[in-house]
């Protein structure tokens, strides 16, 4: 059998992790419909931790205790956890696809904030971008006729979490891929355990396996899409990331029957271009011979 190059490795786990991570988004809309969002949290989080455990041996318990900028890790965790909740609450009232329409914004809140947090500088070509996707976020909310509720307002805050975290990952390149997944699995593990009891009811033992199956599959997302990043170019999986919103769009109207609005198609289309204009130039950017 030929060998496949380690670009190509690359672009196909990407590939997967993404199509992990709408399975796993679809399995949590089906979840939360019910059971409380700090009881899927809550479960999700014991099994991933579970599946993560050999590795947290191997890495060692002490090491996970000993982490340059503790505040910026806490603020990570923080911004991590409201993010999950933000989204299983948007994900409960809303459509697959449109809840992840915002969350495909993110990139586009972290171009604007980066100039305020990392000190980069942002181009003419880098605000037409951020213009154009916030212009795209407009058209998927439709906000007409008081058609814009509460889950869309959850969903764009949690948007907005997303990015922070992403930010803050930026300054933690050097923290050890364990003990960020370690941290992040705990504190919604945490925060699930303070809420969970407020609207606990028992699952049924299919349930049980559900439950605990959005952890695993999280994990394996994770676990595709890190290697992923160290087999090929981050300017060359970005784009793929988008292939959610189609398994979103797929999955929707397999589970929940779910027809995308024409709106949300729109303005997901613009906030894609949007997405591409910023990350493309960096790729172009990194492969000029020095």
């Amino acid at each position: 059998m030929t060998r496949l190059s380690p670009i190509t490795l690359g672009v196909l786990l990407m590939l997967a992790g993404m199509f992990l991570f709408a399975s796993n988004d679809a399995l949590g809309k089906w979840l939360v419909s019910s059971y409380s969002v700090g009881q899927v949290l809550l479960i999700r989080s014991l099994a991933a931790l579970a599946i993560l455990l050999p590795f947290i041996m191997a890495f060692g318990w002490r090491r996970l205790f000993n982490l340059d900028r503790p505040g910026i890790q806490a603020a990570r965790v923080f911004f991590s956890t409201a993010e999950v909740f933000c989204f299983y609450y948007a994900v409960r009232y809303m459509p697959l696809a449109d809840t992840m329409t915002f969350w495909l914004a993110a990139p586009i809140y972290v171009a604007l904030l980066a100039p305020i947090f990392l000190g980069e500088r942002v181009g003419p070509l880098r605000w037409c971008a951020i213009i154009l996707g916030f212009g795209g976020v407009v058209i998927a909310l439709e906000p007409t006729g008081g058609s814009l509720g509460w889950a869309s307002i959850i969903a764009i805050i949690g948007s907005l979490c997303f990015a922070l975290m992403m930010i803050t990952a930026r300054f933690l390149r050097g923290t050890p891929d364990v003990a960020l997944v370690f941290w992040q699995l705990m504190g919604a593990g945490v925060a699930g355990f303070v809420v969970a009891p407020t609207g606990w009811i028992m699952p049924v033992p299919l349930d049980w396996g559900l439950l605990a199956l959005v952890g695993v599959v999280a994990m394996g997302a994770h676990i595709c899409v890190n290697r992923a990043m160290k087999l090929a170019d981050a300017g060359l999986l970005a784009p793929l990331q988008y292939t959610l919103l189609l398994w979103a769009v797929i999955l929707g109207w397999m589970f929940f029957n779910d027809i995308p609005r024409s709106s949300m198609l729109a303005g997901a289309g613009v906030i894609i271009v949007a997405g591409l204009i910023l990350v493309l130039p960096e790729r172009r950017a990194r492969a000029k011979p020095l």
